[in-house]
């Protein structure tokens, strides 16, 4: 009789496999054990453990491992290695904010919308190109904390056609985190533009220059913001844009978009024009402006206005017909407007002294020319009550005191202008509403030069160069809150973002594989940016395994200090 023996001995161990699907990347693990039947191995599973955390999985692995004698555990530090890894409490702060702003979910969870969320977070951390963002990727533990498989600058530049496709929607969605099914009624609205250093792209073109670069081609950048001067859109225009031209188009937006009940509509100076009014009127929307010295020059000239209403306190002229007038004069700016008068009497004086001291040293210059070249200092200055006299070889210079008292009359003057009533608006509230428009400089400020640095723009085509300015947008969204959440701290935001990545994470590998990222405790510094900005660190990271690689490299010819 034969018998046949059948030999059972399992061997346990955490089986993983890593795929991708529709651009995500996924790792399920398994713990199975093989076994030997009947000269043939065979495997069996017994638990899924992908639900897991990837230290419970880790220690898992070590128990298996050491199972034959489990007090060697307590040794196993020498075969655990920590390393340093890549910077993560910057990265992961920003994302935190961005959840809470709503700006992540304005992009939403496809992987185009984590690779916009990164520009955004890169843009907040350290300003650049999308070369350098990709850059960026690897040193701040992008793919880590945003669950993202490899990119490079290539995609990053794609992203910002899809930021520009979907703008409508994501600024949409924005919109309604921030306000719900509550329309606000007050909107402000202005105008900046930025000069670009190349020349190829297509919204590129010469126009008023806000920046004084002369000989630099602009885009036009129109930014809506809701009363408490947080951005809802924002448009770019060709360089050649007037200001009035651009804002037809926001008056649609906040009818179809974001309007509701009464809506006020704050613009700077010469934003709102005639044509304007009559867009807001079919809409049924308000305004508050303001009016320029001469457009207020013509309005003393007809009676309108009296020059004696000017004062530190608000005044108000109401027609029976027409808009309605606020206005004030401000001391202290009145002040400003008198010393900057004075100097520039005093560099029109120093080019006199100059021009003399060249005719008392070259008998043959000409007197001509040098009173020439003073007049078109003058004129360059705007002092038109400032004359030059000639008494031989002699120049000065000599005040006309009745075209000087014409031209101080309406120092620090200022007139607002709003068809609002006095039963819909105070004098007092129209007043604080424009002064409001100052969020919105400080939105430009903050955006162009303090901290995001929207230039340079480094794209050529129209729809990237509007992806980019989205970009600095929701950026600056993010900036926005940290500077709330760090007012009562003495940090700026960029010294806090800079603290913040600081804190790396700590690669934790056992037996040559690295098992999971550990977060350190924090120094104390972070620890307080961390509790203001009301932002928890978690305990570990999962390696994602995701890198990011640039197909453009440094110039072999480059600084080395």
């Amino acid at each position: 009789m034969l018998v046949r023996a059948w030999y059972h001995v399992a061997t346990m161990y955490v089986d993983r496999s890593t795929v991708r699907v529709r651009g995500k990347t996924y790792t399920r693990y398994l713990l199975r054990d093989s076994y030997r039947e009947g000269g043939k191995v065979k495997h069996r599973t017994l638990m899924n453990l992908s639900r897991c955390r990837p230290e419970e999985i880790a220690a898992i692995e070590l128990a298996l491992k050491h199972k034959g004698n489990l007090a060697e555990l307590v040794n196993v530090r020498e075969e655990m290695v920590l390393r340093q890894g890549p910077s993560f409490g910057a990265a992961w702060t920003l994302l935190e904010v961005a959840k809470r702003t709503g700006v992540a979910a304005a992009l939403g969870s496809g992987r185009a919308g984590r690779l916009a969320l990164w520009q955004v977070l890169a843009r907040a951390i350290d300003q650049g190109s999308r070369l350098s963002a990709v850059r960026l990727a690897s040193v701040h533990a992008a793919c880590d904390v945003l669950d993202l498989d490899r990119f490079d600058e290539d995609d990053l530049y794609a992203n910002l056609d899809w930021l520009a496709e979907h703008q409508a929607e994501i600024e949409g969605r924005l919109f309604a985190h921030r306000h719900g099914k509550q329309k606000p009624a007050l909107f402000l609205y202005d105008v900046t533009s930025s000069y670009l250093e190349g020349q190829r792209n297509e919204l590129a073109a010469f126009g008023y220059n806000r920046d004084k670069k002369r000989g630099k081609r602009q885009i036009v950048i129109g930014l809506l913001t809701d009363a408490d001067g947080m951005p809802l859109s924002v448009e770019v225009f060709p360089g050649n844009t007037a200001d009035p031209a651009t804002f037809r188009g926001q008056v649609r937006k906040v009818a179809e978009r974001f309007g509701g009940g009464e809506v006020i509509f704050v613009g700077d100076r010469g934003m709102i024009k005639s044509s304007q009014v009559e867009d807001l009127a079919g809409h049924g929307f308000h305004y508050i402006t303001a009016i320029t010295k001469p457009q207020i020059e013509t309005l003393l000239r007809q009676g309108v206005l009296q020059l004696g209403l000017f004062d530190a306190t608000l005044a108000e002229v109401t027609p029976d017909a027409g808009p309605r007038y606020v206005l004030r004069r401000n001391p202290l700016r009145a002040e400003e407007i008198a010393a900057g008068r004075r100097d520039k009497l005093q560099s029109v004086a120093r080019e006199v002294e100059k021009q003399n001291a060249y005719l008392a040293e070259h008998g043959r210059a000409s007197v001509t020319i040098a009173q020439r070249n003073v007049v078109a200092k003058i004129e360059r200055l705007r002092l038109g009550w400032l004359k030059v006299e000639v008494d031989g070889r002699r120049l000065s210079l000599a005040e006309d005191r009745e075209a000087l008292t014409e031209a101080s009359k309406l120092d620090g003057c200022y007139c607002l202008k709003t068809d609002l009533r006095p039963a819909q608006a105070t004098k007092e509230i129209v007043h604080e509403r424009y002064k409001d428009l100052a969020s919105v400089e400080w939105a430009f400020r903050t955006c162009k030069t303090v901290h995001l640095e929207a230039r340079p723009v480094y794209v050529r085509r129209a729809s990237r160069t509007r992806g980019h300015a989205l970009v600095v947008m929701l950026a600056y969204t993010l900036v926005a809150e940290l500077a709330r959440c760090w007012q009562n701290l003495d940090v700026t935001v960029p010294e806090g973002i800079a603290a913040l990545a600081t804190l790396c994470t700590s690669e934790v590998s056992l037996g040559g594989r690295a098992n999971f990222q550990s977060i350190p405790e924090p120094s104390a510094a972070v620890a307080q940016l961390l509790s203001a900005a009301n932002v928890r660190l978690p305990l570990a990271l999962p390696p994602r395994g995701g890198r990011v690689t640039t197909k453009r490299k440094l110039p072999s010819r480059r600084k080395t200090h």
